[in-house]
């Protein structure tokens, strides 16, 4: 495309390299969070994901699906579920 259009990652990728950031940042075996559908818990459900954690997230959120996250765009409901962080992710992605 020559167009200059800025193309969207698509949701299987951005889906793919997300679950590789929770992995990699929370120490989680890969099997166990291909395992996760949009209804998994995550912020209060996983013990490895404390506030500690979420800033090395939304960090390698930013690297990794070259998003920028604003203060602002952190609350407890992106956090809440997979579902809800990739839909977030997947927002940020689009816009950037």
């Amino acid at each position: 495309m020559t167009d200059g259009h800025h193309l969207a990652p698509s949701r299987a990728s951005i889906d793919a390299k997300l679950r590789a950031i929770i992995a990699d940042v929370l120490g989680l075996d890969a099997e166990r969070v291909a395992g996760f559908d949009a209804d998994t818990g995550l912020f209060g459900h996983l013990p490895e994901l404390d506030s500690m954690a979420v800033a090395g997230l939304l960090t390698e959120m930013e690297d990794r699906l070259d998003i920028v996250i604003d203060d602002d765009d952190v609350d407890g409901e992106m956090l809440e579920t997979y579902g809800g962080l990739l839909a977030f992710a997947e927002g940020k992605a689009v816009t950037t």
